[in-house]
């Protein structure tokens, strides 16, 4: 097919029909469209944007160029939860086992670090021998057996939106509604779900960083889920600051595991509730938002959701140990602390410098087949509104030479600032619902269901 056509008619605000996007996904899908023409196309969607046709075409276009995981009658609720990315966002490692402990079925479909961000699934194989490429089949015995799954994309699975994805972390082309949203929608749609959650980031740490965008974001996603049978409801969260204190690929694995034996940072745990409850809630498994939050306390109390994530890492090839001595993860070679330039109170924590540095770093990809060291990152102990003193530790460096520990360090100086006083709140944690039926502002950045006010 002709690509160039279709390329300038998008470059200058027009539109395609369904049918050239059903062709052009399958023919790059198949090889016969290059890198550099899809690239093209992808910026110009970036810069023109997607008819709600359009959106709806490509988003079933990338869908029907794979597979889709079949439960056929199996009567357990299947709920996934899918994060938009931000920096220290180790949510899902922390929540799939936690919701499956309280019997929802969870086939989570993740991705790798995108631009700043970093990826489940390198967090994932930061643990020895974790594989993320289950076949369909395998993922479908495993939840059915285990109540859980993470996985990456095979083959089978959205092969145009695999080769998409990867394409737009490299091009530029990341931070654009409708290809954030047929690319998440276009896998979440092949799990075979009752109903899906989103976790949508806000702030100067998100991809879309403003409230208006992350509310479009939010609302296109439902519209595509809701369209095709699966219903959706998404949560705002903050990323105007790193979540919870690690952020780098096992940093951030042994922290979810810490919060799975109930020793998590308070940020990280309250988002993780928060999206929690929505999905019990979905499942139909509770039916108020006060008991969604009861089970999963009990269930992490208790010791199940730990238990849960151990079953799931052995079954994917890990090694289970590691959620009993996380010394099992690989180390960095080198490890530096940070101090507190002066005295005063922390103003900014910048998660977009931290997520960065962790790339620059080597903890993130600059090119589609970089390799990733799970090693490097930071642990940052202080958060908007703290008070500090001259020399005093804020963070840590970790890094595989001491070039990283030097870059560490310069990124570190950007991202926190100290100052007198705090001129500016912090983003409430979870402070937007957005459903089918509108968006809830909430009052309270708790639970996510307590207190709200129409917006």
């Amino acid at each position: 097919m002709l690509v160039v056509p279709l390329i300038e008619r998008k470059r200058d605000g027009g539109a395609l029909t369904p049918e050239e996007w059903s062709a052009l996904v399958a023919a790059y899908t198949d090889g016969r469209i290059p890198d550099y023409q899809m690239s093209a196309l992808l910026m110009a969607v970036l810069l023109r944007g997607l008819e709600r046709p359009e959106l709806a075409a490509l988003t079933d276009a990338m869908l029907a160029s794979g597979q889709r995981i079949s439960f056929d009658s199996w009567s357990t609720p299947r709920v996934d939860k899918h994060s938009t990315g931000g920096v220290g966002d180790k949510v899902s490692l922390v929540l799939a086992p936690l919701v499956a402990a309280c019997g929802v079925a969870v086939p989570m479909m993740s991705g790798r670090g995108l631009g700043h961000t970093g990826g489940t699934l390198d967090k994932l194989e930061a643990i020895p021998g974790f594989r993320t490429g289950l076949s369909l089949a395998e993922v479908r015995a495993q939840v059915m057996k285990i109540g859980c799954a993470m996985i990456g994309q095979t083959p089978e699975i959205a092969p145009a939106d695999r080769r998409i994805y990867a394409l737009r972390d490299v091009t530029g082309t990341v931070e654009a509604i409708p290809l954030i949203a047929a690319s998440i929608m276009s896998k979440k749609l092949a799990e075979g779900l009752n109903a899906l959650v989103l976790d949508v980031k806000r702030g100067s740490g998100a991809f879309l960083p403003t409230l208006e965008q992350s509310l479009e974001l939010a609302q296109t996603m439902i519209a595509l889920g809701e369209d095709r049978g699966c219903p959706t409801v998404a949560l705002l969260t903050a990323m105007d600051r790193p979540l919870g204190r690690a952020c780098g690929n096992a940093l951030e694995t042994e922290e979810a595991i810490l919060a799975l034996r109930g020793e998590g940072p308070q940020d990280l745990m309250e988002v993780t509730y928060a999206l929690g409850v929505e999905m019990l809630l979905a499942a139909g498994v509770e039916k108020t938002s006060k008991k969604a939050r009861h089970r999963l306390e009990n269930a992490l109390s208790s010791g199940l959701a730990a238990e849960k994530f151990e079953r799931m890492i052995e079954a994917q090839g890990g090694n289970p140990g590691v959620v009993e001595d996380a010394s099992v993860l690989p180390q960095a070679k080198e490890v530096e602390v940070y101090k507190a330039p002066r005295t005063g109170v922390v103003v900014r924590v910048e998660p977009k410098v931290v997520g960065r540095a962790v790339v620059a770093m080597g903890g993130g990809r600059l090119k589609v087949d970089d390799p990733v060291d799970p090693t490097v990152g930071f642990v940052i102990t202080v958060n908007p509104g703290d008070k500090v003193l001259t020399g005093e530790p804020i963070a840590s460096v970790f890094a595989r030479d001491p070039a990283g520990i030097k870059l560490g360090f310069e990124a570190l100086g950007q991202a926190i600032v100290v100052a007198d006083k705090l001129k500016e709140k912090p983003l409430p944690l979870v402070s937007h619902r957005v459903t089918k039926a509108g968006v809830e502002e909430l009052t309270r950045p708790d639970s996510g269901r307590t207190s709200r006010s129409p917006r």
